[in-house]
């Protein structure tokens, strides 16, 4: 079942137009990739879903029903700049923000105990945000945004200024509140946390959705029919032997082993081209290629750009 949905948004600013009936789908339980270049329309999406603009037309649905301007309670949103107050104490501030979701006093602060010593960050809680490097205050910031336990969940960039064993730290917590029930929506540049963490995506190009799919899905519909083969002995005269129906993109010769990326234009089954290939030397790996989600990703937007421009 889908949690949120988006049906045609369109929305223009002093002519620009910003988003060009645009679509979207969020099932339950699940992490949904919001992507597309800088200037796309991503940001002016969430800032619909969020209620802090309103489209000039279609229509947007949040549990079943048409989203009203009470289910901001209900939606926790992580923006890509950040605004904790700097002259403000960590644990005073992370205090009021929980409040003003909500939550009573006595439940913030037991909650907000669980998720500085989760984080290991007991020390900062009497100390000002300005005396925070940025992932520290990062760190606040992601509490303060999943304290009160909303159904959906909208993280913008939210591994900016975090280092690897943090952002590691971050991905699992994301992964943990989705096998918990929640409901995320996921903006991001970067593809490899795409392909970690999403289960779907929507691709946004000059404020027109362009992709939409299950990540193994889209990878697979970009395929090239693209082969890794690791085997021994002599290379030999693949043209002669099977025909024109491939192309030999790279070899690599070694003492013991060879290497080649093939690809096949012929329609056969990967069992079939394995077979072919069995009979010509001894394989030792055989492994198609599938694109990455930086690979598609570059792609769609370029291929795009160019359609946009005839």
């Amino acid at each position: 079942m889908e949690l949120f949905q988006a049906n045609n948004i369109v929305k223009e600013y002093a002519g620009h137009v910003a988003l060009s009936s645009v679509s979207i789908s969020v099932k339950e339980a699940s992490v949904f990739g919001l992507l597309g270049p800088n200037g796309a329309g991503k940001t002016t999406l969430i800032r619909i879903i969020n209620q802090i603009t309103a489209p000039d037309s279609g229509e947007l649905f949040f549990d079943g029903r048409r989203l009203k301007a009470d289910d901001i309670s209900q939606i926790g949103y992580l923006p890509e700049e950040r605004g904790l107050y700097k002259k403000m104490k960590v644990g005073e501030q992370a205090l009021y923000l929980a409040q003003l979701k909500g939550m009573s006093k006595n439940d913030a602060l037991k909650s907000l105990k669980y998720w500085f010593e989760k984080f290991e960050i007991q020390a900062w809680w009497g100390k000002k945000v300005e005396e925070l490097s940025k992932g520290m205050a990062q760190k606040v910031q992601f509490i303060t945004t999943v304290i009160h336990k909303p159904k959906l969940l909208i993280f913008d960039e939210p591994f900016t200024g975090f280092d690897p064993i943090n952002t590691n730290l971050i991905k699992n917590e994301i992964l943990e509140l989705k096998k918990q029930g929640t409901t995320i929506i996921f903006s991001t540049h970067n593809m490899s946390s795409v392909e970690e963490i999403c289960d779907h995506i929507a691709l946004i190009n000059q404020s027109k959705k362009i992709l939409d799919g299950q990540i193994d899905t889209v990878k697979e519909k970009f395929k090239t029919n693209t082969f890794e083969v690791v085997y021994r002995g002599e290379t030999p005269d693949l043209h002669h032997r099977l025909g024109h129906g491939f192309n030999i993109l790279e070899q690599v010769r070694t003492a013991h082993l060879n290497q080649m990326k093939i690809q096949f234009n012929n329609g056969q089954s990967n069992n079939e081209l394995l077979k072919l290939l069995m009979n010509q030397f001894e394989i030792v790996s055989f492994k198609e290629i599938i694109p990455s989600m930086n690979e598609v990703f570059i792609h769609v937007v370029e291929q795009s750009n160019r359609e946009n421009k005839l």
